[in-house]
């Protein structure tokens, strides 16, 4: 099989919003039947079709990082995170839709992982009137917002909940999907949530490889371990290393 170009997408946001879970739903197509705490770094692998069915198709790995959401004011902390946020193509932020301290928390993950903090580790952008959405208006790394723990909220305080985290996507200037990691239908082939993965997936690949970036730097190689049929592009593939 000829080797495939990739992308390098981040998975950032607090302990225990379901990042692992995420992950493993988006590479496996299966629910994780027991998530564990990420220490460190987690790698999974998934092919990606850019412009599916049209002429200018061409097949794709995505790398998804899976970085540990400790939140730890220690220096050391952040600037162990730091060698994870190298050349990096795209973002996908999660949060926890019932806390909502890990939906504030994604300014502090987007701007550490942008290298746009200012502010002393630890200190938490609250809401948008304190975070200036300029530096994401011409942001080149595109970014994806994924809210997770979605059957967990009652029905009768769905819109409370949706209506509280709206502005994050005009923040970001990013799309959203709203899902649990414990349902696969949330992102099955056809549906809304699908096409946005699929159009967010296809905008990193196309600012990686499609456009002039000359802050991007050489590809390295990647040891990447099949999970099923080697021979078929569709096959769903998974490598997984954890970086202490």
């Amino acid at each position: 099989m000829a080797s495939l170009d990739r992308v390098k997408v981040l998975v950032l946001g607090d302990s225990g919003v379901g990042k692992s879970s995420l992950v493993h739903l988006l590479c496996q197509n299966q629910v994780l039947g027991n998530p564990s705490w990420t220490v460190g770094c987690s790698v999974d692998v998934r092919v990606q079709d850019y412009k599916e069915g049209t002429p200018e198709e061409k097949t794709f790995y995505i790398e998804l990082w899976d970085v540990g959401g400790s939140v730890g004011s220690a220096s050391s902390v952040k600037s162990t995170r730091a060698v994870f946020y190298n050349s990096v193509n795209g973002i996908i932020l999660v949060h926890d839709l019932t806390n909502k301290k890990s939906s504030q928390n994604l300014y502090r993950w987007s701007l550490e992982a942008l290298n746009k903090d200012s502010s002393p580790t630890g200190v938490i952008v609250s809401n948008g009137s304190d975070y200036d959405r300029e530096q994401f208006a011409e942001n080149p790394v595109p970014l994806l917002l994924i809210g997770t723990k979605f059957d967990q909220i009652p029905e009768n305080k769905r819109n409370e909940v949706l209506n509280r985290t709206a502005f994050l996507s005009e923040d970001f200037n990013a799309e959203e999907i709203n899902l649990d990691c414990t349902n696969p239908r949330y992102l099955a082939a056809g549906t809304s949530n699908a096409v946005k993965l699929s159009r967010f997936f296809d905008k990193v690949i196309e600012k990686r490889y499609f456009t002039r970036d000359p802050s991007q730097g050489r590809k390295t190689p990647i040891l990447v371990k099949t999970c099923g049929n080697f021979g078929s592009l569709q096959s769903v593939l998974r490598v997984k290393a954890v970086i202490p």
